[in-house]
């Protein structure tokens, strides 16, 4: 079978599969210092020192070569010592990613995936909620240091209300950076209308046009 732009060619076997296989996850986990993700671990590494749970940047991406960030909400509920911000998740809002970026024809490499408030906010056996005010502005906060370790970011991509919300600082932080919205696509928001689903496939579309524009070296 032909590998599609979510799953390029240049992805080792060993990192290929969901997250859910425990071979898989060790491999991610063992490229947490590679080259295109030392600096963002060691920027969530800053993070946990004040918020415990903060997921690792999922190295089977583009890293800090990444020139889209698709920005979501936060993490779901569990306290997994290994967890990504990934699109290889066990969850369908990473199978609706995986779905979307690649019939956008989107590459993996290209991208960055990443939570407006970065940190699990559930306590231990909770049900998934949304986050608070508060939290939402604490993490929105952080978003220049990660944006900062994106220097050939071309587009963002802002997935719900909660990561709309970062536009005014992400904004303020990377000027004349191309910032589009998309409703988020957990399967309880994309099965609440036809319609969603077409909006996001929209967005996805302008962003990969976009990123089509950009020359390949800095945007």
């Amino acid at each position: 079978m032909a590998s599609s732009p979510s799953d390029p060619p240049a992805l080792p076997e060993r990192l290929r599969g969901t997250l859910a296989d425990p071979a898989v996850l060790l491999a991610r986990a063992a490229m947490r210092d590679a080259p295109h993700v030392a600096a963002l671990g060691r920027f969530v590494d800053a993070l946990r020192a004040r918020y415990a749970a903060v997921p690792d940047v999922d190295p089977a991406d583009g890293g800090a070569e990444a020139r889209l960030l698709l920005l979501l909400e936060t993490p779901g509920p569990g306290a997994e010592p290994l967890r990504f911000v990934s699109r290889d998740n066990p969850t369908g809002t990473a199978a609706n990613i995986r779905r979307f970026t690649a019939e956008a024809g989107i590459a993996r490499a290209d991208t960055v995936i990443w939570n407006a408030v970065p940190w699990v906010i559930h306590a231990a056996g909770a049900r998934n909620r949304a986050p608070r005010r508060g939290e939402v502005a604490a993490g929105i906060a952080e978003l220049p240091g990660f944006l900062a370790l994106l220097p050939r970011l071309a587009v963002a991509v802002l997935a719900g209300r909660v990561a709309a919300g970062a536009r005014p600082i992400l904004e303020a932080a990377r000027p004349g950076l191309p910032v589009l919205e998309m409703p988020h696509p957990s399967p309880t928001i994309v099965c609440t209308s036809p319609a969603i689903p077409t909006r996001i496939r929209a967005a996805l579309a302008e962003a990969a046009t976009l990123l089509g524009r950009s020359p390949a070296g800095r945007p």
